[in-house]
């Protein structure tokens, strides 16, 4: 093992295994990527390119003022004294923070081509010019005010600032993006004066709730605009965490044009989103290409494009410099629903979507975790407490020194005709003056680098004047060190002064709205499902229909038989406890033997259909395994619009046949295999919406499972079995159920042993007039 590449301490270690070596190797990598390459830092906002860009143009003496200079030459000051890698790469992330339409701040003005919010790159360095913004002054400005730590570069010949003296939480205002290795971060940016006010609401109670911090700010500011539609508490719930995503979609208006025409134009987009985009995505929707491995276009390709072409007639691009978005589209005509021609657009396109937020950062502790938004804003106040103090420090050290060169300079004047000829009679003046005047070395090394014309009387008059001015500095800025109160009550000036002059209004706006929701109309009319056993699918009009007449493959055979409406969805529970919803208008007919439901689902490869159901949405039903475990839960609960469906059961044992429950019912009846019997309250049966796995209903040996599991009211349960080869039915009344009804749990009682092959039912209350 070289030298260069020792990864371990000491020699005896230099026999490990491979594993051992890359594992080492790896994590030292990992901590590289993360540390110095994807993650932000929470003190400055700032990735290690960025820093080194922005520190190396003030080092370049490019301020907003001055006249702005090469790209290449940035470029080649950057790699050559501090940043080490691609050319291009440093490039990149010097035009990613020149534009207006990437930050929500920029940092870097950008003269000529440097890309455009469409995707179109940036010219060549060697065409474009640049220089610092107004607003890296908020990182630069206290730089040479002893505010950070200086670090060696990469070979030692420079010294660069391990961070940047942000007077605002940068990291916020502009957001960050990136893929390090084992973690992420997504960082919206927000506004600068929402921020400030945050920050300094914190200084003034630091112990500030999350619902206070969010009454300032309600989320974030993206940098084109557009509109959240998540609620409040969503929006709080993620910045209470760091993480989450909201919805937000674009902006419009529609404009009325003449004979009763009008067009939808749209204004503002998400966030990752650009009208190039959308365009293609209206293409590839009126157009779409037969996907690979079909000969066709799917059912879905077809009905997308129709519900399009029946809608829209143009779309044009109209974006320039008077409008930075300007997409319009054109109805077929004007008698098209507006609400459903917009919701057709934003369920297909991409103009509203999903924004994430991972709040990842590096923290003042050096370690890379997910912070929330008070996390954030308090170790940056505790960055910036740190940095205005030493900027005082520093401060008041160099008042400290001025007055004592003064104090020197006032010796002069008060005995100038001495100290004129103790300069001249002696061979060593400084020597002579320290000892004579009682005087430093440092005051006089001054004294003798004064010129004649210093001696002046109005200079003694300006210096006494600027000695007073230094004294009363001094005090001041030994109050504030001394003075945590001074000291908190000033960094809430500077940063309402950063707010008052860099801020501006809020571009996005926070409004709850449904998500965009594609409704397809149907016809209501009666239909009947046929299901097989094998899981094969079909539909018939109308109801009545005898299940005998219905033919199925070889080898299978009636599942059952569903009398539901075209507007209903079919539910069908998998092994693996995942629940798919299909729509009964998207079934086949009847005429032939349908489609096995494995192709109206996305499903894993292993899965099995093993049940299905149809109901009303607000339904109950049980869910019970055959060792005795289940819950209760609503048809709508299971619903899903997704072709993955969703996760619903968590399977230990196979899944019963799922159980309606009645509004009369009260009771549940558990029969096992062996014969034990319990009944139990309905009330004891835990509800879960969102599915799972539920709670114990009956205890059951191991080598004993449920076999009926039936739901029944005050007029009892109806029990039928086999005795003396005769089929006997008893209805058993709440009364005669007294010494089976039992606490859930519980491992019930066993029926008459002479009795054989029990079956459960519930007593359906009589009708009026039977």
């Amino acid at each position: 093992m070289t030298e260069q590449n020792n990864l371990f301490d000491t020699p005896e270690e230099e026999g490990v295994t491979l594993g051992l070596y890359a594992e080492k190797a790896y994590l030292d990598y990992a901590v590289s990527v993360v540390k110095g390459r994807a993650l932000p830092d929470v003190s400055d906002g700032q990735k290690p390119v960025q820093r080194r860009i922005l520190y190396a143009m003030n080092a370049m003496g490019l301020k907003a003022n001055a006249k702005p200079v090469k790209s290449a030459r940035v470029v080649g000051d950057v790699l050559g004294k501090y940043h080490p890698h691609g050319d291009q790469a440093a490039y990149d992330a010097m035009v990613r923070m020149a534009q207006g339409f990437t930050l929500r701040y920029p940092l870097v003005d950008g003269q000529g081509n440097f890309g455009s919010r469409d995707g179109d790159g940036a010219a060549a360095m060697r065409y474009t010019e640049a220089r610092l913004t107004p607003m890296a002054e908020l990182l630069l400005e206290e730089l040479g005010e002893g505010t950070v730590d200086f670090i060696p570069n990469y070979d030692g010949s420079e010294k660069e600032p391990a961070l940047l003296p942000a007077r605002l939480p940068m990291m916020l205002l502009n957001g960050a993006s990136g893929i390090a290795v084992g973690m992420a971060t997504e960082i919206p940016s927000h506004n600068l004066r929402e921020v400030a006010a945050a920050c300094v609401a914190l200084l003034k109670k630091p112990k500030l709730s999350d619902d206070e911090l969010m009454q300032i700010i309600p989320g974030p500011d993206f940098t084109n605009g557009a509109q959240i539609i998540s609620p409040p508490e969503d929006i709080a719930q993620i910045y209470k965490s760091g993480r989450g995503s909201i919805k937000v979609r674009a902006r419009w208006e529609f404009e009325e044009l003449a004979r009763g025409q009008w067009q939808l134009v749209v204004t503002e987009l998400p966030p990752n989103t650009s009208a190039q985009k959308v365009l293609e995505e209206i293409e590839e929707i009126s157009n779409p290409r037969i996907r690979a491995g079909r000969k066709a276009l799917t059912a879905d390709q077809q009905q997308a494009r129709s519900a399009m072409l029946a809608l829209l007639d143009t779309v044009r691009d109209e974006s320039g410099k008077d409008a930075a978005v300007r997409l319009v589209f054109e109805p077929k005509t004007s008698r098209v629903d507006r609400e459903e021609f917009v919701n057709q657009l934003l369920a297909k396109t991409s103009m509203e979507g999903n924004a994430t937020i991972n709040l990842v950062c590096i923290g003042i502790d050096g370690r890379p975790r997910q912070r929330n938004l008070h996390e954030i804003l308090t170790e940056w106040l505790e960055f910036r407490t740190t940095t205005v103090t030493r900027r005082t420090q520093y401060r008041l050290d160099k008042v400290t020194d001025r007055i004592h060169v003064l104090e020197g300079r006032m010796v002069v004047y008060l005995n100038v005709d001495e100290v004129i000829a103790t300069i001249r009679e002696s061979d060593e003046p400084r020597e002579a003056l320290m000892q004579r005047f009682s005087l430093s070395e440092r005051q006089a090394e001054d004294i003798l680098e004064m010129r004649l014309r210093q001696l002046a009387r109005l200079e003694g008059f300006k210096i006494e004047q600027e000695l007073a001015d230094k004294r009363q500095e001094q005090a001041d800025l030994q109050h504030l060190l001394e003075n945590p109160a001074a000291l908190r009550k000033l960094m809430i000036k500077e940063i309402q002064d950063d707010a008052k002059k860099f801020g501006d209004d809020r571009r996005t706006v926070i409004q709850e709205a449904e998500k965009a929701i594609l409704e397809v109309k149907v016809v209501d009319d009666p239909v009947t499902v046929v299901v097989s056993q094998k899981g094969w699918i079909r539909s018939r009009q109308g109801h009545g229909h005898d299940p005998q007449q219905f033919s199925f493959k070889s080898g299978d055979k009636l599942y059952d038989t569903f009398e539901v409406r075209t507007v209903d969805s079919l539910l069908a529970l998998s092994n693996t406890g995942r629940a798919y919803s299909v729509e009964v208008a998207d079934l086949p007919s009847a005429r032939g033997d349908g489609q096995p439901i494995t192709a109206m689902v996305d499903s894993e490869s292993n899965t099995k259909i093993n049940h299905f159901l149809a109901a009303d949405p607000k339904q109950q039903l049980l869910l019970v395994q055959e060792h005795g475990i289940g819950f209760m839960s609503t048809v709508n609960d299971m619903s899903s619009r997704q072709k993955a469906g969703k996760q619903f059961v968590t399977i230990e044992k196979p899944l019963l046949k799922p159980i309606f429950v009645d509004k009369d019912d009260r009771y549940l009846a558990l029969l096992s295999q062996k014969g034990r019997f319990l009944a139990i309250a309905l009330s004891e049966v835990r509800k879960l919406a969102g599915g799972g796995l539920g709670t114990i209903l009956i205890g059951l040996d191991d080598d004993d499972k449920l076999s009926q599991v039936v739901p029944f009211g005050e007029n009892g349960l109806a029990v039928t079995g086999i005795y003396r080869r005769k089929e006997t039915t008893d209805i058993l009344d709440l009364n005669e159920l007294e010494m089976y009804i039992g606490k859930r749990a519980r491992k019930g009682r066993a029926l008459d042993v002479r009795v054989k092959d029990f079956v459960l039912s519930r007593v359906e209350t009589p009708e009026e007039g039977d």
